[in-house]
């Protein structure tokens, strides 16, 4: 697959792919006239890198985690570590459910709003 249809495909710039190139995420061969050809697993991996990259991991952390996810298996320091990570995401779920809770509660109050409301009109 070229680096268009995978950018596409995966939904992602051809730009991001080569940044994953160059921290050693994803790897492309290369066709006699230097363009890129990537697996068909390539769209899965760069998918996979996004979710990695959103849940706050550094590319350092990623490309440690990557060939984890290939074996199944990680070192016990790296499972510590993602262990960590692992809450690190609980607490941001947590507290982006409460900024959620609030915001419907502003948005219920919008849309049917009390008496005290209109204490200034």
């Amino acid at each position: 697959m070229r680096i268009g249809e995978v950018a596409q495909r995966a939904g992602v710039s051809v730009r991001a792919l080569r940044y994953y190139e160059e921290q050693d995420l994803l790897q492309a061969s290369r066709s006699p006239g230097g363009h890129r050809h990537y697996p068909d697993t390539a769209v899965g991996r760069v998918q996979l890198i996004q979710q990695l990259y959103a849940a706050g991991l550094p590319s350092r952390v990623v490309r440690q985690v990557l060939p984890c996810v290939d074996s199944g298996e990680a070192p016990p320091k790296l499972l510590d570590q993602l262990e960590a990570e692992r809450v690190r995401v609980e607490q941001r779920i947590t507290d982006l459910l409460t900024v959620r809770d609030r915001l419907d509660g502003v948005i219920a109050n919008t849309r049917n709003p009390s008496a005290e409301c209109f204490h200034g009109q």
